[in-house]
């Protein structure tokens, strides 16, 4: 509602209408309404009518909270209709103002049915993010953090600390890009012959195509083993390549710590750039640090030549 009353009024100021000329006082009237629905908490006492009369003031201030944000949307449409009519504005002025209005129109619709009518919104209507909609919720489970707002980006690296490929993971689970990632990588890079990936990419599909695709499949199970799948996972060949796969976790976290941790650019379109452009940088830098440690190597052999010789 910020937005919608704030790009109106901009509009209507820049055109000489005067309908929205106390945009500034809605905003705050809307904000106190949400400030007071925020702040009211459910009651802890033990006596259903305390707790009934606190439910029933929430719904209240809800209530209050959107029929106000409707009645703003109802004059906002309005005043659109009008400049459109009156032939003031195109309809590409309005794009941004229509946009915002649908999330508004949304967030009402659901604040009506999960805080009055008591029902639980799916996952998959929620929005986490009116500026960038491609914004999911990761669920982590790790303490201190068990929740992130983002996109998951899977990578592969080689143990020479290269990033050979990798994918942003848009409405896609860990075991949804298994196979993708491994085939495209194969096309890449023909020499490739072992992945190793964590539980969280395990399904006996997955594991019946990697094994068509690589001479050496890294997959840990989910769950209990049978006999069969503890000889494998018991196996040196596959303790060996479960022990290399703790080196991701490092070049994960230098990619956080050199600038991946948070996304400045917009859209989705911007996200993929801003990935795939930390990612060669991070190839550059380790590059860099070869090429660095070879001249270091290079001129302490020097430096010890010359101290033999002067002996």
């Amino acid at each position: 509602m910020r937005k919608v009353i704030t790009l109106i009024g901009r509009l209507c100021m820049k055109v000489g209408v005067s309908d929205w000329r106390q945009s500034s006082h809605n905003i705050r009237t809307i904000k106190k309404l949400y400030r007071k629905a925020q702040k009211i908490k459910h009651s802890t006492s033990k006596d259903e009518r305390k707790r009934e009369e606190r439910d029933n003031l929430i719904i209240e201030a809800h209530r209050h909270y959107v029929d106000r944000a409707e009645s703003f949307l109802e004059k906002a449409e309005g005043t659109l209709r009008l400049l459109l009519d009156m032939k003031l504005i195109e309809e590409v002025n309005t794009y941004d103002i229509d946009n915002y209005m649908r999330h508004a129109e949304r967030q009402i619709d659901q604040i009506r049915r999960r805080v009055i009518g008591g029902e639980r919104i799916p996952h998959e209507e929620k929005v986490f993010s009116i500026f960038e909609e491609h914004t999911e919720w990761i669920s982590k489970g790790k303490a201190g953090v068990p929740q992130e707002l983002g996109l998951k980006v899977c990578v592969l690296e080689d143990q020479y600390r290269f990033i050979l490929h990798h994918e942003v993971m848009q409405k896609t689970t860990d075991e949804a890009v298994a196979v993708p990632i491994a085939c495209k990588a194969k096309e890449k890079f023909a020499d490739l012959i072992s992945i190793s990936f964590d539980k969280g990419f395990y399904s006996p599909g997955n594991r019946q195509a990697l094994t068509n695709i690589l001479d050496h499949v890294i997959l840990p199970k989910k769950g209990r083993l049978n006999i069969e799948e503890k000889n494998i996972e018991y196996s040196e060949d596959f303790i060996q390549g479960k022990r290399k796969h703790a080196a991701v976790e490092s070049g994960i976290n230098a990619l956080e710590n050199h600038g991946l941790d948070r996304c400045p650019d917009h859209a989705i379109v911007g996200f993929k750039r801003y990935i795939a452009l930390a990612i060669l940088g991070r190839n550059l830098q380790n590059l860099g640090n070869i090429l660095q440690q070879k001249k270091f190597k290079i001129e302490r052999r020097r430096e010890s030549q010359k101290y033999r010789q002067a002996a």
